[in-house]
């Protein structure tokens, strides 16, 4: 256990230390510092419940001679529940929140190298990259590309190239760009001289010594005067130029990367002097080694993505905002391909995988579900104690952009109740990494742990695919509460962008004036798992337990973009050929090797598609459902005939009704006529041994 040091920030909070089980501080940060510095001589790690001083705590931390026995550990109890309008009753929400920030940290992830030498290349117009050229020449190792002429610098300071970029793509200290050289002069040969300048009769030619082409009527004499050099050619067979680069200044009016989120190293700032100043800022600072987290993890077994040359489940690469992710077939099998130094870590990918097969793992669902089951334990045992009668409510956001929100809201209600709604009582919020990172298995995960509802904050940064995504699975999710006669308890708030206070306080307003929900179900004892159907399994199990109504026979349809679901089958068309079973990735669809059967077990079933786009006579439907935990763990039979059997040894080796089908469509070709037919009624082995004995 930690000390936990907290604070009522100069009196503004009602903190009560003895429902607290700590002395409250009045003033850590100033008059009662030396409280702090008292506590770091301990043989204890530190929670602060202080985020504002968070620089203050580290800086004396720093300066203290003795080590820290753990990294400080900062909680923000203040904007979230010390001034807010129910202050007096927002105990059981600090408890909870003082019993995250005692908890161990996730587990370290694997981090992703990139190595910038400063290697720059500024496009755009000439007007604009010269200048910033200028500056930064003299701290990065700067080329040029124009895109437009203009006057250039007589003095060869850095490489300058004209033309139009034909490709553009890496990441930071990993740039690879293509351009056209449309011009007859190539400015990386030019030595300046004027030579052509003085020669032109039509004075195509200026101090940007490009050649405007309108101006020119082929006279030819530049070529002449340059024949020394070299540059000019206006026959020049070979204008495709490339280049590797560590960063990229895009200042054209129309960026070649358009993602909404860019590979580090490159910045698209626009015309506006400020963002290009403010960019320049940040491209000083690129040079040298940098990691990240790896946000991922991949598991290529369970991949839905493609079998048999056909492509099935897309969802993580139709989603990636920053086409990181990549499709992959090798002898028919299909796979995708990440590449970690272009992944930003939305986690969207990991959210939209019917199978599990894409992991978010920054941090994993496991240690989140750790963490909301400790929140919610926490929250209820300590509401019991005071006699309150209220549930928590979950709400997830972003933890950059949502806390800047979040906190931007408590300190508004603070100073401006009326106009104002600080978070309820019974709102705890809870910070990941990417609210895209966030799926149904976290979800349904938390209602079973006792939390009331879960809440997405969306603060108005997201890809509009990551919107897209969450709203389909907010769909899925209350669908299936629904099946079992719950009503909806996950729940979106859109706001416009961070600082769109008043959405999140509107929201804020509506359910404080609700009031707070009852759990809709009794806290479930499961560990969430790293394995998304796993997980999915027990909490449908759990949530079917106690379902309000039970599921009809024949299950509860589900939106198309359901993971979970069945197959229906017509099975008039079906030739029982097991094409079927041979694409399905998953194991949800078997044969039988010693008869003609065809089974489906509607667990293992991902909704990927492969089986229908496999199926020659289009025989197989996707049908997204829900039925019960039972009936989805069955192996059922979707077809089943007679077998074929040789008509020479009486071996089975097809359906009867392949085999007549067969004979139908070759019974008219004069190549299957006679003895020919009949050995299409025989095994593989008869037919070879007919033939033999009627060839002698």
């Amino acid at each position: 256990m930690s000390q936990k040091l907290v604070c009522n920030c100069n009196g503004t909070m009602p903190l009560d230390a003895k429902a607290m089980g700590a002395p409250i501080h009045q003033s850590l940060c100033r008059q009662e510092v030396s409280s702090f510095l008292k506590a770091l001589d301990g043989s204890e790690s530190l929670v602060i419940a202080c985020t504002q001083e968070a620089a203050l705590f580290s800086e004396l931390a720093n300066q203290a001679e003795k080590p820290l026995v753990a990294p400080l550990r900062f909680v923000n109890i203040r904007e979230v529940a010390g001034w807010t309008q129910e202050a007096n009753t927002s105990g059981p929400k600090i408890a909870a929140l003082l019993a995250l920030a005692d908890m161990p940290e996730a587990e370290p992830v694997p981090v992703v190298n990139y190595e910038s030498q400063g290697r720059l290349l500024i496009i755009g117009a000439g007007s604009q990259v010269i200048p910033w050229a200028e500056k930064l020449s003299q701290s990065l190792d700067v080329s040029v590309l124009c895109t437009e002429s203009a006057d250039l610098p007589l003095n060869r300071s850095y490489p300058i190239f004209s033309g139009v970029v034909t490709k553009l793509d890496g990441y930071l200290g990993n740039f690879s760009v293509n351009w056209d050289l449309q011009n007859p002069i190539d400015p990386e040969m030019c030595t300046r001289c004027g030579a052509c300048v003085e020669v032109c009769p039509e004075g195509a030619i200026d101090l940007s010594f490009q050649i405007d082409l309108e101006k020119c009527k082929s006279h030819r004499a530049c070529v002449t005067a340059c024949a020394g050099i070299g540059a000019i050619s206006f026959d020049r067979k070979e204008r495709e130029r490339s280049s590797d680069f560590d960063l990229i200044l895009d200042l054209r009016a129309d960026p070649k990367m358009r993602m909404s989120q860019t590979p580090q190293g490159y910045f698209a700032p626009g015309v506006d002097p400020l963002d290009q100043a403010l960019a320049t800022n940040q491209l000083l600072e690129m040079v040298g080694e940098f990691e990240k987290p790896k946000y991922f993890v991949y598991n290529e077994k369970i991949c839905a993505h493609g079998r048999n040359g056909k492509v099935g489940c897309s969802a993580c690469i139709d989603v990636c905002s920053t086409g990181a992710i990549g499709s992959i077939f090798k002898n028919g099998q299909g796979s995708v391909e990440v590449n970690p130094n272009l992944c930003m870590g939305c986690g969207a990918c990991a959210t939209t995988c019917p199978s599990g097969a894409m992991r978010y793992n920054y941090p994993s669902v496991a240690h989140q579900g750790k963490e909301l089951k400790t929140l919610a334990n926490v929250f209820t045992a300590e509401a019991k104690k005071i006699n309150q009668a209220m549930a928590p409510s979950l709400l997830l956001h972003t933890l950059k952009a949502g806390t800047q929100m979040i906190d931007g809201l408590g300190r508004s209600a603070h100073i401006m109740p009326k106009q104002f709604e600080g978070l309820p009582a019974f709102v705890i919020p809870y910070g990941i990494e990417h609210i895209a990172s966030t799926g149904l298995d976290l979800w349904l995960g938390a209602l079973t742990y006792g939390f009331a509802e879960v809440i997405l904050l969306l603060s108005g940064d997201e890809d509009p695919a990551y919107r897209a995504a969450l709203e389909q699975q907010t769909e899925l999710a209350n669908s299936i509460l629904k099946a079992y006669g719950f009503d909806e308890r996950i729940h979106l708030i859109a706001a416009s962008s961070a600082d769109d206070l008043a959405s999140l306080s509107k929201a804020m307003g509506a359910f404080r004036q609700r009031g707070s929900l009852a759990p809709i179900c009794t806290p479930a004892s499961i560990g969430l798992s790293n394995q998304k159907r796993e997980t999915l399994e027990a909490v449908l199990e759990h949530l079917q337990r106690q379902a309000k109504s039970p599921l009809p026979e024949f299950g509860v349809a589900l939106p198309k973009s359901s993971l979970i679901g069945g197959l229906t089958i017509n099975k008039d068309a079906c030739t029982l050929c097991m094409s079927c079973v041979s694409s399905c990735p998953e194991g949800a669809l078997l044969d039988n090797p010693d008869e003609p059967v065809l089974s489906f077990i509607e667990k293992q079933c991902v909704q990927c598609g492969l089986c229908v786009q496999t199926c020659p006579e289009k025989a197989l439907t996707l049908a997204p459902r829900l039925q019960t935990v039972e009936q989805r763990k069955q192996r059922a039979v979707l077809n089943e005939t007679q077998a074929f059997h040789c008509i020479s040894c009486g071996k089975p080796f097809g359906t009867l009704k392949m085999v007549d089908l067969m004979l139908t469509k070759l019974g008219a070709h004069g190549a299957f006529a006679g003895a020919a037919m009949e050995r299409l009624k025989m095994c593989g082995d008869c037919r070879v041994v007919d033939m033999v004995k009627k060839e002698s």
